[in-house]
């Protein structure tokens, strides 16, 4: 099992109230809720400010949560930290002491124990991948394919916007005469806010969502008569949006 995401400024603040609700004094100290480190290390150093003993369990369990969370983005953030060493030439005799061992050929195998936590993160699931050379080449596979995969779409989103990027602008310049319902009113705002600002192969995918997005919606309006009094210009920024996607 694993942690995973947690709103950690949330959770802080809810042992910070715990903390103001019992009076303690020395509150003004505390860090603030994005300092997640320093906050863990105030609330244990200040629990017997808190005076019940369901407040003291309360706050005690979800520091327990939240060291464990630290615990594993200590893991993801060494790793990370080992692999832009090693990008910028670092050898594993000189990451040895920092990884808090003895052998340069230890410093590898620690390395690439951490990597199985990348690995886990990558792989979007709570699921741990398994701390050993087998897990760890065949979570580096999956990640592989599926970066490979993510890529093709950024590629083919980039080649497909010199198309893309004046059919949405055609929509959001007819968007008054479409604009009618609830889901194409948000697809055209997320299209309208993103056009200016378009570049990167990640955006260029996120618009070509959108104008499917938009698309799939004014064909929901369009079969329930709603596109009827759309004017000719704008039912044919829609239509050339449809044929697009289509190809």
């Amino acid at each position: 099992m694993r942690i995973g995401h947690l709103d950690t400024p949330a959770l802080i603040g809810e042992l910070r109230q715990l903390h103001e609700d019992a009076e303690d004094q020395n509150i003004s100290r505390m860090p603030a809720d994005e300092e997640l480190f320093g906050a863990l290390l105030y609330l244990e150093a200040n629990t017997n400010a808190l005076k019940t003993e369901t407040a003291r369990r309360t706050a005690a369990t979800k520091r327990v949560l939240l060291w464990e969370y630290v615990r594993e983005q200590a893991d993801l953030h060494q790793a990370k930290a080992v692999e832009h060493a090693r990008i910028a030439g670092t050898e594993w005799a000189d990451l040895a002491p920092a990884l808090a061992v003895k052998a340069p050929s230890a410093a590898y195998n620690k390395a690439r124990r951490l990597q199985a936590e990348v690995l886990a993160a990558m792989s979007r699931t709570t699921r741990p991948v398994r701390r050993t050379p087998e897990a760890v080449r065949e979570a580096e596979r999956l990640a592989a394919i599926r970066i490979a995969a993510e890529r093709h779409a950024e590629e083919e989103a980039a080649r497909k916007h010199t198309l893309l990027a004046p059919v949405a602008q055609r929509l959001i310049a007819y968007r008054s005469s479409l604009d009618d319902d609830d889901d194409v009113t948000f697809w055209l705002d997320q299209i309208e806010a993103l056009l200016p600002d378009c570049y990167t192969p990640t955006q260029l995918l996120s618009l070509q969502k959108y104008v499917e997005a938009a698309v799939r919606e004014l064909k929901k309006a369009e079969r329930q008569g709603a596109l009827s009094t759309a004017t000719a210009d704008a039912q044919s920024a829609y239509r050339a949006a449809a044929s697009l996607l289509a190809d």
